[in-house]
């Protein structure tokens, strides 16, 4: 990604150093390179850049010595887009303009993808299987899975803690008995899957 340099407080306080002519052919990042003390930038697309260029926030704060950067989306051209992109320090007492060319994409980027027309098409799926035929295979797959003894010993477990539940009528035993019988409906579903 291409990227234009800028520099900062280089020379002086609040001094822009910037090229005078930058260009791009899709998206590109300014650095922010501050040689001194912290600052804030301020930069802006005139107008027949700003509608094709987007940065989040046109306001940055650089801290001592750092480089900080700005991602530019731009949109796609298909003709040459000229602007000026302008660069403001020290709340408006320097600003300096740069020259910015965007050019659209080279040729061999802008290559139309083709689609196979198998992909253009559903693919097919098999029938659907009737409820009856599916829990017929559930119970199969239970059985070749060795899990039958354990699904009765479940079934029996919950009937009888139903039975403890009814007999005893008390709130606490009837939540944990639903709960062990959710437990034991979720094991044989897991063992039938």
């Amino acid at each position: 990604m291409p990227t234009l340099s800028l520099e900062l407080n280089g020379d002086a306080v609040h001094a822009i150093g910037a090229p005078d002519r930058f260009e791009a052919t899709g998206p590109f990042s300014i650095a922010l390179e501050n040689l001194g003390r912290s600052t804030h930038v301020h930069l802006h697309f005139d107008e027949a850049l700003d509608r094709v260029c987007a940065i989040d926030e046109a306001n940055h704060f650089v801290d001592d010595e750092s480089t900080r950067r700005v991602h530019v989306a731009v949109a796609d051209v298909e003709e040459p887009v000229r602007g000026k992109l302008k660069i403001v320090t020290g709340y408006g007492s320097n600003t300096r303009y740069v020259d910015v060319r965007l050019d659209p994409p080279p040729e061999a980027a802008r290559e139309e993808v083709v689609v196979d027309e198998a992909l253009a098409k559903p693919p097919e799926r098999p029938p659907e299987v009737p409820p009856a035929q599916r829990a017929a295979n559930a119970v199969d797959r239970l059985v070749q899975r060795g899990g039958l003894p354990a699904a009765v010993l479940g079934f029996v477990a919950v009937a009888v803690g139903v039975a403890i539940a009814l007999a005893v009528d008390s709130a606490l035993v009837s939540v944990a008995v639903g709960v062990v019988l959710v437990v034991s409906l979720a094991a044989v579903l897991l063992a039938a899957a």
